[in-house]
């Protein structure tokens, strides 16, 4: 399930820690299962639970509880909207409602080429840049206009070559 390179990985996480206490290493080893595989997939929490010796539904609350965890495979740019309150009131449902609409899919699907998988978030910290969103857990993006919400669209599809 796991390959040499992950265990590798997983060692270099775990040995950051007292090894008493190497479960401290779930959040990395689920971050370098993820990148790896895209997602976290229940045989991939079960080998993360047994490399750590944890019981698995520890590992899963881990993965259910953050949503930079996906546990299910999502496009290759995953955009999470802010939706929380304080976003809300500065446009940031409207942002979520305008790449509905551009994308042609609801909150929670991926478009039919496999591209983008559109997600609301909880907080993400930057309410006064408000609307924001993350693209694929790692990239913050502020005061996303709807004419800034279609040029980021396009200049992923462009990258894609799909524009």
């Amino acid at each position: 399930m796991l390959s040499p390179a992950t265990l590798e990985r997983f060692a270099r996480e775990v040995a950051k820690y007292p090894a008493d206490q190497k479960q401290s290493a779930v959040m990395a080893c689920l971050s370098i299962v993820q990148q790896e595989q895209g997602h976290v997939s229940d045989a991939s929490e079960r080998a993360v639970a047994d490399y750590l010796g944890m019981p698995q539904i520890a590992v899963r609350e881990v993965t259910t509880f953050y949503n930079m965890y996906n546990q299910q495979p999502v496009g290759k740019y995953k955009l999470n909207v802010c939706t929380n309150l304080p976003c809300q009131l500065r446009d940031g449902r409207r942002a979520l409602e305008h790449l509905e609409h551009k994308l042609g899919v609801a909150m929670g699907e991926t478009t039919a080429d496999g591209l983008f998988t559109l997600q609301q978030s909880e907080c993400l910290g930057a309410c006064a840049d408000s609307p924001v969103m993350l693209v694929n857990d790692r990239t913050m993006c502020s005061f996303m206009s709807n004419e800034k919400l279609d040029q980021l669209i396009e200049e992923l599809r462009a990258a894609e070559g799909k524009a």
